[in-house]
């Protein structure tokens, strides 16, 4: 496993989820993520779990 750092739209992408419903999980808390300079990110192996 790698620790890659996913934008919003490979995260998304990875998890065959539109990006608006992506972005509402990440907000409300049940999708593991960070913000870097206001845009959300992932590690590829949180998302994983």
């Amino acid at each position: 496993m790698t620790d890659e750092i996913l934008i919003l739209e490979e995260g998304a992408a990875y998890l065959k989820l539109v990006k608006k419903t992506a972005d509402r999980l990440v907000t409300e808390g049940k999708l593991p993520g960070f913000t870097v300079g206001g845009s959300w990110r992932f590690k590829q192996t949180d998302i994983e779990q």
